[in-house]
């Protein structure tokens, strides 16, 4: 089955422009071509979950162009291509911990400006500071500041 430039960009929700962008890169050495219209297939495809992992992991495209050329090269970079996955997985990892201690505070804050609103004051929070908070929101106070 082959897509449209259209189609892809729809289901990537990406501008036509990202994508001949990428094919100008060499992120695609196999995309079919009838006349001016490009098809993509299931390898494009691939490609490109590929590219938007990479990107939403932190890289650019430079790093990502330099991941396309060792698949390029074949087997012998297996190597470097499963330790540039790797660094990825720890910076998303490191990304997701830092996300779940800001959530832990929005969490918290949200609570503690409910219990405001409904005390009309914040001094019964304040005496409750920093252990003698409920159990399920001294974890979120905790998580929030470790």
């Amino acid at each position: 089955m082959y897509y449209t430039i259209g189609q892809v960009s729809q289901m990537f929700d990406l501008p036509i422009s990202t994508l001949r962008y990428y094919d100008k890169e060499g992120f695609f050495p196999n995309l079919v071509r009838k006349g001016n219209i490009r098809y993509f297939s299931h390898n494009e495809i691939e490609a490109l979950h590929v590219i938007e992992c990479l990107k939403k992991s932190g890289l650019g495209i430079k790093e990502i162009n330099q991941f396309f050329m060792w698949v390029k090269q074949g087997s012998e970079t297996y190597e470097k291509r499963k330790e540039l996955f790797e660094a990825r997985k720890s910076a998303v990892e490191a990304e997701i911990q830092n996300l779940q201690k800001a959530l832990s505070l929005l969490e918290f804050k949200c609570w503690y400006y409910q219990k405001a609103i409904e005390d009309g004051t914040e001094e019964n929070i304040r005496a409750m500071l920093p252990n003698k908070l409920p159990s399920d929101i001294q974890k979120l106070y905790d998580a929030s500041h470790e």
